[in-house]
């Protein structure tokens, strides 16, 4: 297995780093602190192409592999985790699911414009009784003519204070199960529709995260994706590219708080040396080093099974995984390393450490990571 990266690979990686040094981290610090939505930096990385990465140029994505993506998230998550999450969001969660499961009417109206930046996507899957058990929906969809009418209410929704057009899943039936769900494109400019509460977030605070409340909120049943029925198998393989995208992003916070506690290391000094020169210092950095590299390489294999097509559920949750729970032990020995500095918000690694913390919970939490690696190793041989 090769992980060097091939040409494109490396523009498409110089050109996230590039756009994130550039742009980015001179706004990074104080967005975290006010919570601001970062419109005008998501709207250039849609114009360079990074919100519709890994859609087909035919609905004007740029097309590139999922080993591509990796590291372009990671060099956007090294400097800011709340443009990393946005920017995975669109192109796992939004533009993949359109891509797979739309008609080619649904990808010239919604995915094209997603893809190019002129619009912002969200998904909605977790509500507030439901969270990991997806298939306990209570958001219904009434099909009345050639509409649907949506009631309930939809939480933790990522850009969703920002969305123009919101993959959402709801029932048929809330007492079939998975077998009457389904996903909706959802138009956020229709009456009936209604943002809730802004989440006050630890972490990742400049992506907007909300409630989303339908009170006979109508839609044509030409925005339908897929079958009434298949919404169950829709979120999952969708969450499978999206759990890669998380595992990137940590990566990305890791790899940043590493490199912070390094710099730091050569240039404190304590008892007449640098604080590199003491062992536990040491080992703390040699043992960063490791475990990053070990997710890096769950990570790029995921991508690369993801992009020989074959199925990568399992390699995705060992990814999502490991990465996740990585960053946080990372970010936490970050700011030991910056000792009392590591409190500050005058360095970095603080605001690392909280952003951190999302990883091992969206997409899926550990647990359920956990869940899904041992169904697929104790399968029958």
């Amino acid at each position: 297995m090769d992980f060097e990266p091939t040409d494109e690979q490396r523009m498409i990686r110089d050109l996230a780093r590039d756009f994130a040094e550039g742009e980015i981290a001179p706004i990074a610090a104080a967005i975290d602190e006010t919570g601001e939505f970062p419109y005008a930096t998501v709207k250039k990385m849609g114009e360079i192409g990074l919100l519709g990465l890994t859609t087909s140029a035919d609905y004007g994505g740029v097309g590139a592999d999922m080993v591509s993506y990796v590291l372009a998230i990671e060099e956007i998550s090294k400097v800011c985790a709340s443009h990393g999450v946005i920017m995975s969001v669109q192109n796992s969660l939004v533009n993949y699911g359109i891509e797979k499961f739309g008609t080619p009417e649904q990808k010239q109206r919604f995915l094209v414009p997603l893809a190019t930046g002129q619009a912002i996507g969200a998904y909605s899957l977790t509500e507030p009784q439901s969270g990991s058990d997806a298939a306990n929906m209570r958001t219904t969809a009434v099909r009345d003519g050639d509409d649907y009418v949506i009631n309930g209410r939809k939480s933790w929704v990522t850009s969703g204070p920002v969305a123009d057009f919101i993959v959402t899943f709801v029932t048929a039936d809330p007492k079939a199960g998975h077998g009457a769900t389904m996903a909706v494109m959802v138009e956020t400019d229709r009456p009936g529709f209604a943002r809730g509460k802004t989440e006050p977030k630890l972490g990742i605070r400049a992506s907007a995260t909300c409630e989303l409340v339908f009170e006979d909120y109508r839609i044509p049943v030409a925005n339908r994706l897929g079958d009434v029925g298949g919404g169950f198998k829709f979120a999952m393989t969708i969450l499978d590219k999206g759990r890669i995208g998380i595992a990137s992003q940590a990566l990305g916070i890791s790899q940043a708080a590493y490199e912070a506690s390094r710099t730091y290391a050569r240039e404190r000094r304590a008892f007449g040396q640098a604080i590199a020169g003491f062992q536990a210092i040491q080992f703390m950095l040699a043992d960063m080093a490791t475990r990053i590299d070990a997710a890096r390489l769950l990570t790029l294999r995921a991508a690369l099974t993801a992009d020989r097509g074959d199925r990568f559920t399992l390699e995705a949750a060992m990814a999502k995984l490991y990465a996740s729970e990585t960053a946080g032990w990372v970010t936490d020995k970050a700011v030991q390393v910056h000792g009392g500095m590591g409190y500050s918000k005058e360095v970095p690694v603080e605001r690392f450490y909280r952003d951190a913390r999302i990883t091992q919970i969206y997409e899926g939490t550990s647990e359920i990571q956990r869940l899904v690696i041992a169904r697929n190793v104790l399968k029958p041989a």
